[in-house]
């Protein structure tokens, strides 16, 4: 796996890991993932030792919306890539003390076929994770903890307490023109919590920041 850049996003934990795509005349091949490199220093700096215990495989239709979901037992971190189609990456920040708290960030994720390059978004346990979908599309994610329904939760990315000041308006106005129209969003998640919700209940002992 040929690492070319790692960047943090407005909420520092969350990262942007860039990798190559090697292209010629027949169309690109390119090595997602690589164990050794993931223990390299550049990486290590922010997530020492991973060990991915699941991996998961998505289509949604354009116009879906999932999240802001999250677990606490075991906590579970995740490293997203869009496989093809468009994806805009929601992370919220869930940590009781964090200093971003309730703030909500955004990443644009289109998958190009005709481009040298493709990321990785890292999402660090302590925070919630959802998606916003433009067009069909399917992403894979690695999991560092296995999927536990009795340990989950979900905070309604429709909360009106939700701090959107560090996200990119541009992707917020995508946001608000597809969720007020979309029927692609399930029960459970229009109906999750509230930030201030969440800050009050006995479960968020379980995210601390540290």
């Amino acid at each position: 796996m040929k690492i070319l850049n790692i960047r943090e996003l407005k909420l520092p934990a969350v990262k942007v890991i860039t990798f190559a795509r090697f292209r010629d005349h027949r169309g690109y091949f390119a090595e997602h993932f690589r164990r050794s490199d993931f223990r390299g220093e550049a990486v290590a700096a922010f997530l020492p030792e991973p060990e991915f215990v699941q991996a998961n495989e998505s289509f949604s239709k354009a116009g879906t919306i999932r999240g802001l979901h999250f677990q606490w037992s075991p906590l579970t971190g995740k490293l997203v890539r869009t496989v093809y189609g468009h994806m805009i990456d929601m992370v919220l920040d869930i940590r009781i003390g964090s200093p971003d708290f309730g703030r909500i960030i955004a990443h644009n994720m289109p998958s190009n076929r005709n481009e040298d390059t493709a990321e990785w978004i890292w999402v660090p346990p302590g925070f919630a994770h959802g998606n916003i979908f433009s067009e069909d599309t399917v992403i894979e994610y690695f999991c560092t903890g296995e999927h536990n329904p009795d340990c989950e939760g979900v905070i309604a990315p429709l909360a009106s307490d939700l701090d959107w000041s560090f996200c990119d308006p541009d992707l917020k106005d995508t946001f608000d023109s597809i969720s007020a129209q979309t029927e692609l969003m399930t029960e459970k998640d229009k109906t999750g919590l509230s930030v201030a919700a969440w800050k009050k209940d006995p479960r968020s002992a379980n995210l601390i920041y540290y």
